[in-house]
């Protein structure tokens, strides 16, 4: 656990008593302080009293007696409206901070000659792939690594900053919106498409949220930006004109390496198909150097993707690019780094193969949460039989309709099944309903059409209509699929 100072003797407010919220509280304690909890539902009550925390209720206490509130991410602090503790803590004239903060003045504390080094992740699609994989590569590279935050654990749960070499930390927009000092030593902004607009007001603050993770960056750190939409080419001429130190990471072929916003960025890294590839995202990647219009440093490819099982398609050779990049920022040396990325296991719900049974493959694509991610994976395969459905993003799948032809059959389930039928129109779907029932169907289907087939999980859809979260569906998924007798796998 990391001990946050800088509150010793003083009460803290603590709402929302989730995984951030509770691991806050215990490192708040840690440092000295005395958390004060709250969270409108019992159970969470029940289990901050059984630790032996302060339990008050937060409706009636005095604000003014607050050093600070510390929020939790799923409580708005804006849009739709802010939160009934924001109001209070406002009108208090009390900071509102989040646990990402917490951990920027914990580590912030540590001298100089010993401070970890910190990777942060944020964006829309891609970011829990990337934080795994930077995690992975600078494992193998032989430095003490830890990983957490939006994924995983809590971040201040991780071990303490003299346990740790390199923290690497997924952070969300709803965390970032509750940070005034975090300056990660390496900050990676992976994409931009529209999401959770309810809860910053539109675009614009949603963007504004994923920009917090540079807002005090100094030219000793290193940014990391997808270009591959406008708002990175954005967020790189914002940065330049800061003169940071910024680098670009894309998967666009020549010419479209020109920066169209007129920025010079330090360095560019390309993932692309070779010469000759078949022009489809499941082709082999190569990682070059672009820096200057080349292709290639001194002749030769950054590192050839094909052996890497685990990071088929377009996305993953950007989340590659994303982690060689970063590991040799923080000094990992040239052959480490693509070790590393060949021998990568993947990441669980994130395009994982769980089983095959005869040629068939079922590949667990949970964490696709919106169509933006489920074009990453519908993109990867020339065909597939389709499970999605939930509850649904705005604009539902109707994004992805130029990859309706890879569907060879979609099966619908949840919330959405009504809408999504509507939008496939003539792709051949039927609406299952359950999980199991989709999962039955497209066995057989996929069996009875021989040859090798993919049954795909990849739902477009949040998942809490049926699930708690994106894991309990994508675990259902595994288990309805043994249940075929399928073999389990691990790509």
């Amino acid at each position: 656990m990391i001990a946050v100072p800088g509150f010793q003797g003083r009460r803290v407010a603590v709402f929302g008593l989730g995984r951030s919220g509770i691991t806050a509280a215990r490192a708040l304690q840690a440092g000295g302080a005395t958390p004060i909890l709250w969270d409108d539902g019992v159970s969470g009550r029940m289990q901050a009293e059984a630790e032996g925390f302060a339990v008050e209720d937060l409706t009636t206490a005095d604000w003014s007696a607050f050093a600070a509130l510390v929020l939790s991410p799923g409580a708005p602090l804006t849009h739709p409206k802010p939160h009934w503790t924001v109001e209070k803590a406002r009108a208090a004239g009390v900071p509102v901070i989040g646990d990402i903060e917490l951990f920027a003045r914990a580590i912030d504390t540590v001298p100089a000659s010993l401070r970890p080094r910190v990777v942060a992740i944020t964006g829309t699609n891609g970011k829990s792939t990337t934080t795994a994989l930077i995690g992975w590569v600078l494992k193998q590279a032989g430095l003490k690594v830890a990983i957490g935050g939006n994924i995983g654990i809590g971040v201040l749960a991780l071990p303490a900053p003299a346990e740790v070499e390199v923290y690497v930390v997924e952070t969300s927009s709803y965390q970032l919106d509750l940070t005034t000092s975090f300056a990660p030593d390496v900050a990676i902004l992976t994409n931009v498409s529209p999401d959770h607009l309810d809860r910053h007001g539109g675009m614009e603050g949603y963007v504004a949220a994923k920009r917090r993770l540079f807002q005090v960056m100094t030219p000793d750190k290193v940014a990391l930006i997808g270009v591959d939409d406008d708002w990175g080419w954005k967020t790189v001429n914002a940065l330049n004109d800061r003169r940071l130190r910024v680098s670009t990471i894309t998967t666009r072929t020549p010419p479209e390496f020109v920066d169209p916003t007129g920025g010079v960025p330090v360095a560019k890294i390309a993932a692309r198909l070779p010469d000759q590839q078949p022009a489809f995202d499941a082709g082999r990647f190569i990682i070059v150097d672009a820096t200057g219009g080349k292709l290639v440093a001194d002749g030769v490819a950054i590192a050839d993707l094909a052996p890497a099982r685990s990071l088929p398609g377009r996305h993953n050779a950007q989340n590659a690019a994303f982690a060689y990049a970063a590991a040799r920022a923080l000094g990992v040396p040239h052959d480490a780094a693509v070790e590393g990325l060949m021998t990568f296991p993947g990441l669980a719900h994130r395009m994982e193969t769980v089983a095959q049974l005869g040629a068939v493959r079922f590949v667990n694509d949970s964490k696709a949460t919106n169509a933006d991610a489920a074009r990453q994976a519908l993109s990867s395969y020339p065909s597939v039989f389709w499970i999605a459905g939930g509850v649904p993003k705005d604009g539902g799948i109707d994004d992805l309709s130029d990859l309706f032809p890879r569907v060879t059959r979609a099966y619908l389930i949840g919330q959405s099944a009504e809408e999504f039928a509507a939008t496939l129109g003539d792709t051949p779907h039927v609406i299952t309903g359950t999980m199991e029932a989709a999962v039955t169907a497209a066995a057989a289907d996929a069996q009875a059409a021989g040859g090798d087939q993919i049954v795909l999980l990849s739902p477009a859809c949040a998942s809490f209509d049926q699930y708690p979260d994106f894991e309990a569906r994508g675990e259902a998924f595994r288990a309805a699929v043994l249940n075929q007798g399928a073999t389990p796998l691990r790509s």
